[in-house]
């Protein structure tokens, strides 16, 4: 497939993802058809049903998109910054600072709206980002892949005690659990314009600094005798990456990985170049947000299975068989 140029795949990918997006309109609890989805799309008439695609269906499958493709492209940062085919939100203690800082915020300021939310959750992100890389390149040599796993996951269970505990002695244990339960039911258009603009920014901005993330990805020397400025760089994508996994878990909770998956399967697609990689990503994460988000409606309708379960279902052999593989298993 490699031999196949970029746009072809491209293309191929964006009519997927457009096939998945209707079906996901289309199937549900309540009975629709494609003509009903159709006229919720593009005409101003207004019936029970397509109100209900308007104002329920349509504002959570943009939200899976967002938050699939923000999370995939965070993901795929990751794993070029560090040059660890381990490396995702969920697992570097990124999810779990924006988690905490959320669960503080329910706690101390109950009338937050979503924008104060947002910025807790980036601040609450970037703590736990420094925490990981500060205890994971502590030891003499830097941090190594194995190390920053292990960091994270440490930082991680920190963070996530450090939620429970405010839950429980704010007595708000219901409300930070439906937070980190993760999930898109109930997301309105009020909550979408908060949150998608963040997550869109921080997408495109990524595109402008895939080349040089190419080269960081393939050597730091390589791309200091290129002239990149590496430092800067970093800085840049350590906060496009706190953007993306901070809006999105102010707006759907926790969702462990997506960033780990996506990229993996997109540079078996596209290769090593973040040019391909991010916007693939990017692609594929929301078409797979939109898959697990159907099946999650429709697995045992009228009830809904969490969508975090199905994606943990679906990723965890994926990253065992990444780290039985070394991490070159789609390299």
């Amino acid at each position: 497939m490699k031999t196949y140029p970029f746009l072809l795949k491209l293309v191929i990918s964006l009519l997927g993802f457009i096939a998945v997006f209707f079906i996901s309109l289309v199937f549900g609890a309540a009975e629709t058809s494609v003509k009903e989805v159709w006229l919720a799309l593009t005409s101003n008439v207004k019936t029970d049903t397509l109100i209900m695609i308007r104002e329920i269906r349509l504002p959570r499958e943009i939200a899976a998109i967002f938050v699939g493709a923000g999370l995939a492209v965070a993901g795929a940062i990751m794993q070029g910054i560090t040059r660890n085919p381990l490396a995702d939100p969920s697992l570097l203690g990124l999810t779990a600072g924006a988690n905490a800082a959320l669960a503080l915020t329910i706690a101390l300021i109950p009338t937050a709206n979503y924008f104060a939310i947002m910025i807790a959750c980036f601040i609450g992100a970037a703590v736990g980002t420094i925490m990981v890389v500060s205890i994971g390149s502590a030891k003499k040599g830097g941090f190594s892949p194995f190390r920053i796993v292990l960091a994270g996951a440490a930082v991680s269970a920190f963070l996530y005690a450090i939620a429970e505990g405010i839950g429980l002695y704010f007595k708000i244990t219901k409300e930070v659990s439906m937070w980190s339960a993760g999930g898109i039911i109930g997301t309105t258009w009020e909550q979408l314009q908060v949150i998608v603009p963040f997550i869109a920014v921080g997408i495109i901005i990524s595109f402008f600094l895939s080349r040089q993330l190419t080269i960081l990805s393939l050597d730091e020397e390589l791309a200091i005798g290129l002239g990149q400025k590496i430092t800067q760089i970093k800085f840049l994508l350590f906060v496009i990456v706190i953007m993306l996994a901070g809006a999105s878990v102010a707006l759907v909770g926790n969702l462990a990985f997506i960033g780990l998956m996506i990229p993996h399967i997109v540079r078996a697609v596209v290769g090593t170049d973040y040019r391909f990689v991010l916007p693939m990503s990017a692609v594929f994460g929301a078409t797979f947000m939109l898959f697990a988000d159907t099946l999650g409606r429709n697995i045992n309708a009228p009830f809904e299975t969490p969508v975090p379960a199905i994606v943990a279902l679906m990723g965890l052999p994926f990253f065992l068989f990444i780290v039985h593989k070394g991490g070159k298993a789609f390299t």
